[in-house]
């Protein structure tokens, strides 16, 4: 390996990782607004065009990582920049389907948009997967001996993505021609095709090690196997009305083979860390949005654009992830991520008291959330790809992979969950006639509970039990935050128990290819 890596290397991943968050943020602010206007969209075609942008994500970047070696970070590259070219065509299309149109044509005209605009997202999601699969991976090949450090750096493109697409919508806000804020991700998405595509490309750490496709696959074993190809079988599932008989027949075939193949449950500490990468990317991913939305009230009410809320928070973690070499080797990625648990679930406890507070508090205690968890994400890849170097790029993106899906299936739905009771419950002690008329049973992954049903609540008129409705929403949402804390809480346990772990080993080293690990997969 190179002892002098190459930085325009890095940046070329940098501004890839710009390109993915540019998009993804643009489009998420547009399907608030412009979108449900020019396409006359209600909330669940909202809802499924979100949706369309985050799922195959989580699928490509899994999928990629099982052959990225063999077919070469090039064809990755090159997917991913033709993804947003044939996204940026797809959206420019939709715009043209409605505008200038009338009556029934205009109609159609929303129609065939949205399905246009529908799977140019789903194209979006897979050509940001990819821009993971292969720059995660580069990143750790030429920084193998700091390889949490680098990888913040390189996550700090998120943030710095999210700031630039956050400052141009509101530049933007009052511009009906959303063709432009979409098309100008094609201006990071030629800056790194410009650097990459000319670039000489290392071949990853465990191809130049010498370990074998099959020993990658030991890494992750059939617990890997198990959590990851179910996720995405689970999410497909859900996209294309599949049974559940054949997600579940699916997910067997996929780990059955690997546990021939492989002979292996896989790495031990992998299989701890998918454990935690579940509720610490449903801290981080499910909570930030749900924290975003309650001070964009504020925001609104003090006369500000709520973008500016996106652009504060984004800022922060752009600035901090940039400087977390320091407190890397100070703590360790354990110590690093332990804290950030610890300083996450004050936070939350913080917000779930502000449903009567001022601006300035609520920023207050978001400043604290936002700084727990700004180091989760790009310090749990440092530190698989640290404890499990001989997984390559399979281990190192699966996690990311496995977190996202997560998010979409398992916490996004529970976050609703514990919103919903806890606004029912709330509404059954101050009003239980109210109750009475206004829930429903509903059912979702878990099982059973009761829903305020928004035809039911619309039909109250009177102005006592509006009140209520409206009380019982808001202290149930606050409610519901507070018991959020246990997601952090628990990431913070699983962090002190592996800090015991390795204190009982001489402390924390990462482990290098150059030596077997002590507790390799046999």
């Amino acid at each position: 390996m190179s002892k002098h890596p190459n930085k325009i290397l890095f940046w070329g991943c940098f501004i890839a990782l710009i390109t993915t968050s540019y998009a993804f943020i643009s489009r998420i602010i547009l399907c608030g607004g412009q979108f449900v206007t020019d396409f006359g969209l209600d909330k669940v075609q909202v809802g499924e065009l979100v949706g369309a942008g985050i799922w195959p994500f989580g699928v490509s970047i899994i999928l990629f990582s099982l052959f990225i070696d063999r077919i070469g970070y090039k064809v990755a590259m090159a997917f991913s920049f033709a993804s947003y070219i044939l996204y940026t065509l797809l959206a420019f299309a939709a715009y043209s389907a409605v505008h200038g149109l009338t009556g029934e044509a205009l109609v159609a005209g929303q129609k065939h948009g949205y399905t246009l605009l529908y799977w140019g997202s789903i194209i979006l999601g897979l050509g940001n997967g990819s821009v993971e699969s292969y720059a995660n991976p580069i990143v750790t090949t030429m920084f193998h001996t700091d390889k949490t450090k680098w990888l913040n750096r390189l996550h700090a493109g998120w943030p710095g993505g999210l700031v630039l697409g956050g400052l141009c919508s509101i530049a933007l806000a009052s511009n009906p021609d959303w063709r432009i804020t979409l098309g100008l991700i094609l201006i990071p998405a030629l800056a790194f095709a410009a650097i990459l595509f000319g670039a000489k490309i290392p071949r990853s750490e465990r191809e130049q090690a010498g370990i074998s496709y099959l020993a990658m696959l030991k890494e992750l074993g059939a617990f890997g196997a198990l959590v990851g190809f179910g996720l995405v079988f689970a999410q497909l599932g859900q996209v294309f009305g599949w049974s559940d008989a054949a997600v579940y027949g699916l997910t067997f075939l996929v780990v059955a083979a690997f546990a021939i193949v492989t002979k292996s449950f896989g790495r031990f500490i992998l299989a701890f860390l998918i454990i935690i990468m579940m509720p610490q990317a449903t801290t981080e991913l499910g909570t930030n949005g749900w924290i975003t939305s309650l001070m964009e009230d504020p925001m609104k009410a003090a006369g500000y654009n709520p973008a500016w809320v996106l652009v504060y928070t984004s800022a922060i973690m752009l600035v901090l992830r940039f400087c977390a070499g320091p407190l890397i080797h100070k703590f360790s990625p354990v110590g690093l991520l332990a804290a950030c648990s610890g300083l996450a679930a004050l936070g939350i406890l913080a917000l779930s008291q502000t449903a009567h507070a001022g601006t300035g508090t609520i920023f207050a205690a978001a400043t604290l959330f936002g700084v727990g968890i700004t180091f989760f994400w790009p310090t749990i890849l440092g530190l698989t790809s640290e404890q499990c170097p001989r997984g390559g790029t399979l281990t190192l993106n699966a996690i990311g992979g496995i977190g996202m899906l997560a998010v979409g299936i398992l916490g996004t739905p529970f976050l609703g969950y514990m919103q919903e009771t806890s606004s029912t419950q709330q509404l059954a002690v101050t009003s239980p006639a109210l109750y009475q008329s206004v829930t429903s049973e509903k059912h979702y992954l878990l099982g059973a509970y009761r829903a305020i049903d928004p035809v039911k609540s619309a039909a109250i008129t009177d102005a006592a039990g509006q009140t209520a409705l409206h009380d019982a929403a808001t202290a149930g949402q606050f409610s519901a935050l507070g018991k959020m804390a246990v997601f952090p809480a628990f990431t913070f346990a699983c962090y002190l128990a592996l800090l015991l772990f390795f204190k009982a080993r001489g402390g924390y080293q990462a482990v290098s290819l150059g030596r077997p690990a002590k507790n390799s997969v046999k």
